[in-house]
């Protein structure tokens, strides 16, 4: 089904393309919430999306599965628009104020405890924050996480090995 819209949607059928834009944007919101962690950032993200998929539906050439490259277009849009947001914050002099980067004080419940360990994912190295959520948020295997990603599974590997060190750090539970 997604074979047939995607070749007419590059065909300039606009019914083609709004019918992959609606099958596959809760794919693209929830994706963009987990990189963002904020809904409003996340409708922001999903929409980016939306406007770049219309510029570059023309480009896949389905040498990976579309939701791949999906997700490929997602992540640099979510990327985009948290270097956006953290010049945005720089420019203004609040970077103190983000909460990002405040200490992360969990209580005992599990939501807050969940929620603290997203935002010290989310402060981590891009590549590490990548492979993080696509392993974990996403529930991909290192093989298709390295698909995303652009780099050999072992990156990917490295990659989780090394977030887990630096999030045993943020999240106080070890000493530098």
């Amino acid at each position: 089904m997604d074979a047939t819209l995607i070749e007419s949607a590059q065909r300039g059928d606009r019914q083609a393309f709004s019918a992959l834009l609606e099958r596959h944007y809760d794919f693209v919101h929830a994706v963009a919430w987990r990189w963002s962690g904020n809904l409003a950032d996340a409708e922001d993200i999903a929409q980016d999306v939306c406007v770049k998929l219309g510029q570059a539906i023309r480009s896949f050439r389905g040498t990976s599965r579309f939701r791949t490259w999906l997700y490929t277009l997602t992540l640099n849009a979510a990327r985009d628009h948290q270097r956006k947001v953290s010049r945005e914050r720089r420019n203004a002099g609040s970077f103190a104020a983000d909460p990002a980067f405040a200490a992360v004080d969990a209580a005992n419940d599990n939501t807050e405890q969940a929620e603290a360990l997203w935002a010290a994912v989310r402060c981590l190295p891009e590549k590490q924050c990548d492979a993080v959520l696509l392993v974990y948020a996403e529930g991909l295997n290192h093989a298709a996480a390295a698909d995303v990603m652009g780099c050999s599974e072992a990156t990917v590997s490295w990659h989780v090995h090394e977030a887990r060190k630096r999030l045993k750090i943020l999240l106080g539970r070890e000493t530098v």
